[in-house]
This record gives C-alpha cells, structure tokens and sequence, in this order.
C-alpha cells in the first residue's frame, strides 16, 4: 500500500505530540507493541527509527520538505532578532521613511538632551577610540605586512592627521560655542566641505610633489580619505553637541572609529595588501558619513535656515588665527617624520610612531582631565578676585603632568619595551634610551598644549603666531641636521629639542600676557 506524503507528515506530528493513534487519510491506525509500531500501512515488523527513515524517504521520493529542515525554518521565523540587529533594523527604517517622508530635518528627534553622564562616558570612549586608531593599525600593519609597509602607512597617517586638520579649519569650538546659531549650521556644512575639498587636493598635491610611486600614492589616498571624511563628520558632531546631544557625537565617533579600524584589518589579513587595505579604510569612512553621522546630526537636530555665503566667509576669517596656530603646532610636531621619510628607510617611521604612542597617551590623559574644566577655568578667570585660585590650578595640573611623565617613564624603563617589542613583533630593546626620552617629549608636549588653552581662555590665542613661526624654522633647520648625523636617535633627539624650546617660549609669552593683564587693569600697580 502506497504512503502519500500528507500521511507521513501527520505521523511525525503525531510522534511529536505523543499521540498512539493518528488518524490517517485511508482510515489505519496505529498500535505500539514492545517498542515496534503497528499500523494498517506498515507492518510491526519496523521500528521506530526504521519507520522514521521510510519517512524520510517517501517525502524525498513525493518532493516533500525533510521534517528537519521544516522545523529548523520555522525556529528561524520564530526566534528573535538580538539587540543589535534590533537597532540597525530600526535605524534603517528610519532612513527609509526620512528619504520617503520628505526629507531627514522634517522628522520628529527620538533621542533625549542633556544626558550629563552619558555625554561624559560616549564622548569619552569616541575620543579614546579615535585615539588609540593609529597605534591599532600600525600593530596590525607590522604582524601581517612588516616594518617597511607599516611605515609607510605610518608617514601616510601623519600626513592624512594634518589633512585633518585643515579640514576641521579650527572651527568645531566656534561652532558649538554658536549657541544663538548666529551662523546657521548649512553655513557650517559648506565652510567644512569647502575646506575638506581643498584639503584633499592638497594632498593630492603633497603626493604628487613627493613622487610617489602607484602603492605609496593609493595608500595615501585611502588614508586621506579616511581623515578628511573624519573632518568633515566632526561639523555634523559638533552639531549634535550644539543641540545638547553629545552622546550621540560620541557613538558616531566611536562607530566610525571601531569601523575603520575593523576594515582595515580584516582587508589586511585578508588580502595582504597595504593599498587594497588602505582605500578599504577610506570606503569605510565615507560609508559611516553616509549612513550613520550626517543622517543622525540631521535626524536629531532641528531644520537650519539657508546657507550664507557671508557667513561662510567669515567663518574663513574668524578661525583663521586658530587654525593658523593648530596647523603649525602639528606641523612642527610631524616635522622629524617628514624629514625622515627623504632621509631614512620607510621602517624608521613604524619605530618613531611607536616610540611616540606613550607620548601621546601622556597627551591624551591630560587632555582627559583639563579639558573638561576649561569652561570652570573660564569663569574663575573671569572674577578678579579668584585670580590666585586660577594661578594655583595652573600649578597643579602641571605637577601632575610632572606626575603622569614619571609613571609612565618607570612602566617604559620596566615592562614597556618587552610588551611593545611583543605587540610590534619587533626588538625595541635597544631604543630603550629612545623610549625614555620620548616620554620626556611627551610630558613637555602635554604641558604646552595645557598653556596654550590657558592662553586661549584668556583670549590671547593670537599672540603664540610669532612663537610658532619661529619655532616652526626651527624644526626645519634641527632635524635636517641630527638625523643626517645620527639617524633615528637625531629624530627622537630634535623632536626633544623643538617641544621643550616651544614650553619655554610658551612659558615666557604666558607671563608677559599676564603681566599686560595686570598693568592694563591696574596701572599704578607695581
């Protein structure tokens, strides 16, 4: 007697449900006899698990669906998605209806202001993450491609960060502090497009000037890509801080930054390629822009009025002074790099990065803890009366810059150069005095970029232009020299030497400013 495959399929949901006597199409039943089943289509001479398998062969045989894979489906329609996919669902119908509603600013805000505690936790972990992206990736570059190609991506990166900074044109402070939005934010978004344009042709520039070969030159661009689109995200995330939204700068960076950092190596490993790894990176970054950072800033904030071509020129012309300054403290910085790359093999980079990365970490913790106070610093200035407190806080924050230089000394002179020479896959044994003067670097680079922004608090930011130029000669001058003469050492030696000649004349620039103040609100004071 034949099975039709409707009989089968009640049999097994039957066995499923426990139940001894289904009902089939042709009136059989079914009776279990001492582990065998019995019913008026199969003989008791099958059991169970013979039975089964008939099953499963007549169902192939009738084209039916195996019972298995059935059942596997019907979990999957069932189960519920995770959290992330959640969100990123979420997200995603949210930019479907935006560009179907009529248009992203014309959509109702769904995430709260002034989250106090949550601006301090994203906006801190986007920082650290953004931070920690160069010496990632030049890890990553050294495991799987060597010294030599992670140092070109290393002088690529150096380059692309001042690219950055073109970009950004120093407007970001301007812009949050716009309470009134007296510039609108589509002003905002044309100055930064503008400036990401021209600062990307000038890279362009820069790699054509330098005659770089076709690997150097899509390296470059991958990576210049990638730091421009950094740049020009940071309008949109300034927007968001303008509109009490912090937080949401914060996971943009981060996300980009995590991004970025998870392409880059997966294409690395994956194909072995600087260049393919490089452009994967930039790709990354344009995709984050797209989709997530400039749709969350237009989502969250409200519609801005037209753009103003005036009022783009004199965001040019108000934050000229700052750029002016933060270009050339960068440039200074990456002078020993540049003069490296005519001078020694692109490997020199990756060791110079890497010895500095302990600097910048010095960089980034002091950052962490004045920066937030700049705005209290603000007002404690502005009492006359609280003028001895101001000076104290000065004194203080750099005794602890003294303090976070000696720690992280001591942890370069102990397990510093085993575990960096583990990570790198490197011996940097013998850079140890490198190491340690480096850290030196780092700490007189904390301390003048905690001056600086006591300079900027009292409004004389443009009065360091002099120093920085005469410093910026300087840097041209020293490291052509020192590191003809004696290689890595003279790099690590001039950088030294340029930062701490930039503290002392910051220092002394600091108290003639100081002392101006004093004579113009007392005159007849001693």
């Amino acid at each position: 007697m034949s099975i039709s495959p409707l009989d089968s399929i009640r049999r097994a949901i039957a066995r499923r449900n426990g139940i001894a006597n289904p009902a089939v199409s042709r009136g059989g039943t079914a009776k279990a006899q001492g582990g065998r089943i019995e019913n008026g289509l199969f003989p008791a001479s099958h059991t169970a698990e013979e039975l089964a398998r008939i099953q499963e062969l007549s169902q192939r045989n009738a084209g039916g669906p195996n019972s298995g894979q059935a059942t596997r489906r019907r979990r999957e329609r069932d189960r519920q998605p995770g959290p992330v996919r959640r969100m990123v669902n979420a997200w995603w119908n949210r930019l479907l209806g935006a560009v179907y509603g009529g248009g992203f600013s014309t959509q109702e805000a769904e995430y709260e202001e002034h989250a106090t505690s949550r601006d301090y936790l994203w906006n801190t972990l986007g920082t650290a993450v953004w931070g920690m992206a160069f010496p990632l990736l030049t890890i990553v570059s050294t495991q799987l491609v060597g010294a030599e190609e992670a140092g070109k991506f290393s002088i690529a990166f150096v380059t692309g960060t001042l690219i950055m900074i073109a970009c950004n044109y120093g407007v970001r402070n301007f812009q949050v502090s716009d309470i009134d939005e007296k510039t609108s934010f589509a002003s905002y978004q044309l100055n930064r497009w503008l400036c990401g344009a021209l600062a990307l042709g000038c890279g362009l520039m820069y790699s054509s000037a330098r005659g770089y070969d076709a690997q150097m030159a899509t390296i470059g661009l991958g990576v210049y890509l990638y730091k421009v689109i950094d740049g020009i995200a940071d309008v949109y995330e300034g927007r968001l801080q303008q509109a009490d939204k912090l937080y949401l700068a914060g996971m943009s960076q981060t996300l980009r930054s995590a991004g970025v950092i998870a392409v880059f190596s997966v294409a690395l490993f994956l194909t072995r390629s600087m260049p393919i790894a490089a452009m994967a990176m930039g790709v990354a970054a344009i995709a984050s822009l797209v989709l997530v950072t400039a749709p969350l800033a237009l989502l969250e904030t409200e519609k801005s009025r037209r753009v103003s071509i005036r009022e783009v020129g004199r965001l040019f012309a108000q934050c000229a002074p700052l750029f002016g300054a933060l270009f050339l403290f960068n440039l200074i910085e990456s002078m020993p790099k540049f003069v490296m790359e005519g001078t020694l093999a692109y490997k020199y980079q990756l060791y110079f990065n890497a010895l500095f990365f302990p600097a910048q970490a010095i960089l980034l913790s002091v950052g962490f803890i004045y920066k937030p106070q700049l705005l209290r610093l603000s007002s404690i200035w502005a009492n006359p009366r609280k003028r001895r407190r101001f000076d104290l806080i000065i004194v203080a924050v750099m005794a602890l810059i003294v303090v976070i230089t000696g720690a992280c000394a001591a942890f370069m002179a102990g397990p510093g150069i085993p575990l960096m020479s583990f990570m790198y896959g490197l011996n940097f044994e013998r850079y140890r005095t490198l190491a340690l003067l480096m850290v030196v670097a780092g700490g007189i680079t904390a301390a003048i970029d905690f001056i600086y922004a006591i300079i900027t608090v009292l409004r004389h930011a443009g009065d360091v232009t002099k120093i920085y130029l005469i410093c910026f000669a300087v840097s041209v001058v020293v490291p052509m020299v020192l590191i003809n003469l004696l290689g890595l050492m003279g790099a690590v030696v001039s950088y030294l030497a340029i930062m701490a000649l930039l503290l002392v004349l910051l220092i002394v620039e600091y108290a003639h400013i100081r002392q101006r103040i004093e004579r113009a609100r007392n005159p007849y004071g001693v």
